[in-house]
């Protein structure tokens, strides 16, 4: 697809962005294993963090390809970051933006869409993973008040953030139908963060664990009506899909931008690199499966635009961009040689990071079988 002039110009602003401020502190956020406060601060201020969010509840609003291309950017330059805004997005305040109350969107929504507060999502548990319907954390009401008791596992920015949407298990008898969603503020009594995870990659992103003992909510803090949440994170993790997608993305993009660079500085056999076949054929591989999964991914966020359903699309969009992800960056080791093993370069951070997009927001074989279902139903 040919982008508009003014994605085309939001583009060019976010990579701008990026380079001047997110690409100088990625190699040390990764080494420490440094959450970037500074970096999204700055965010915030510009109203990254708000993109696709009205401007009524304090967003930019732009569309959800304005969202993917911030992503996809951000993440060319630091995977860390760009999972940072990606799950502030499209898990917790999305979470808010499309089945809040009224309420709930001027007190949550609002100071997320600025920035000025970092959102999370619950779902994972040590006994749900992938079948997320086996959520064990359960929600009883007493009186006015919710009691929550459970642990979730793998959240990201779980003990950062202000504000946490998770899944509880109101009734048991009823399965899937009987877990609901409710709104967590950070220092609620009973809600605690568990450990700090140390990650294979990026590892500038705060991933952990949440504990619930006798966590006390008010009855408000129930998100929709009881007994939708299995329905709700459904509904979050499609839209979620696009944005890892284009994380998977720009991380590969970030990776033959490396390679195509590094093949014309490296010189062997008294010539650059990049004039020796086998690293051409290896770059226009690179660029041409990147390309088509740009395609790809930006069809899935015009769907979204759209008002059309873009489930499908949305799971061949992860599946490919993240398979994509991880030949790129493989091939941008092999590229860069002996030097693509060491940190003096970018490309095995790039390598590290890309990973997870074959796991989060569903693995690439959760991908293949919402595929599948959708084509036979």
């Amino acid at each position: 697809m040919i982008l508009s002039q003014e994605h085309q110009e939001f583009r060019e602003w976010i990579r701008e962005f990026a380079l001047r401020v997110v690409a100088p502190r990625a190699a040390e956020i990764d080494e420490k294993e440094e959450f970037s406060w500074d970096v999204v601060k700055q965010m915030g201020e510009l109203g990254i963090m708000g993109i696709p969010f009205p401007e009524k509840y304090g967003g930019a609003g732009l569309d959800a390809l304005s969202y993917t291309i911030a992503v996809e950017e951000v993440s060319r330059v630091c995977g860390s970051t760009g999972i940072t805004l990606a799950a502030h997005v499209s898990l917790g305040a999305n979470s808010i933006h499309l089945f809040g109350t009224e309420e709930q969107k001027q007190k949550y929504l609002v100071p997320l869409a600025k920035g000025e507060w970092l959102g999370a999502f619950g779902l994972t548990e040590p006994e749900a993973g992938s079948d997320a319907g086996a959520t064990k954390t359960r929600a009883v009401l007493d009186g006015d008040e919710w009691v929550i008791n459970g642990r979730k596992t793998f959240v990201t920015s779980g003990s950062i953030a202000e504000m946490t949407v998770i899944t509880a298990v109101t009734d048991k008898s009823k399965g899937k139908r009987g877990i609901s969603s409710f709104i967590v503020e950070k220092g609620t009594p009973g809600f605690s963060p568990g450990k700090k995870e140390k990650k294979m990659g990026l590892r500038g992103s705060v991933t952990s664990e949440l504990i619930f003992e006798d966590c006390r909510l008010p009855r408000e803090n129930l998100l929709g009506n009881e007994g939708e949440g299995y329905k709700q994170f459904l509904t979050i993790l499609d839209g979620g899909r696009i944005s890892i997608a284009a994380m998977a993305l720009g991380i590969a993009q970030g990776a033959l931008d490396a390679s195509i660079a590094y093949s014309k500085e490296r010189v062997q056999f008294g010539k650059p690199i990049g004039e020796i076949q086998a690293i051409q054929f290896m770059l226009a591989d690179m660029a041409t499966e990147i390309e088509a999964a740009r395609q790809l991914i930006y069809h899935g966020a015009t769907l979204e635009d759209a008002g059309q359903p873009f489930i499908t699309e949305s799971a061949m969009a992860k599946l490919f961009a993240s398979r994509v992800a991880m030949k790129a960056t493989t091939d941008a080791i092999q590229i860069h040689g002996g030097y693509g093993y060491m940190k003096d370069y970018p490309v095995e951070r790039y390598f590290r990071d890309a990973k997870l997009t074959e796991i989060g927001e569903g693995t690439s074989e959760i991908q293949r079988l919402v595929i599948a279902r959708e084509l036979l139903r």
